[in-house]
């Protein structure tokens, strides 16, 4: 019985985890972005790092957005792996979670601070 709900366990957190895109490369960034700019919908970047404890402590709640909240892109980025994205969107805090929509920023929430950051994901997706 035991082994029943290991394995449903192990299910549910496979696909929260692929509903999160992290992106280690400028490659793959460019990719991301050149796509959420073709449509319409809205995408959720959280840059953080590995060294970050408020990082780590607010990613099962991003996880969790993520796999809820489909109409939205969820991305993850290390600013450490690129440094380059980090500073154009002008990241001086970790985490900071960054909402864009047509390519423009539409909100920002610096810090680990869950329930602002759904509060702006249902603010944006209502409009």
């Amino acid at each position: 019985m035991g082994g029943l709900f290991c394995s449903q366990a192990a299910t549910a957190a496979e696909v929260v985890d692929s509903a999160v895109i992290a992106v280690h490369s400028a490659g793959e960034w460019t990719h991301n972005w050149q796509s959420h700019t073709q449509n319409n919908k809205m995408m959720v970047i959280d840059f953080s790092a590995s060294w970050c404890g408020q990082c780590r402590f607010v990613e099962p709640a991003f996880r969790a957005m993520a796999a809820q909240y489909t109409d939205a892109v969820f991305l993850k980025i290390d600013v450490d792996e690129l440094p380059e994205v980090s500073r154009q969107w002008k990241m001086q805090a970790m985490p900071t979670f960054v909402l864009v929509k047509g390519g423009q920023e539409v909100a920002r929430v610096v810090g680990a601070m869950k329930d602002e950051l759904e509060r702006r994901i249902q603010q944006q997706l209502s409009i």
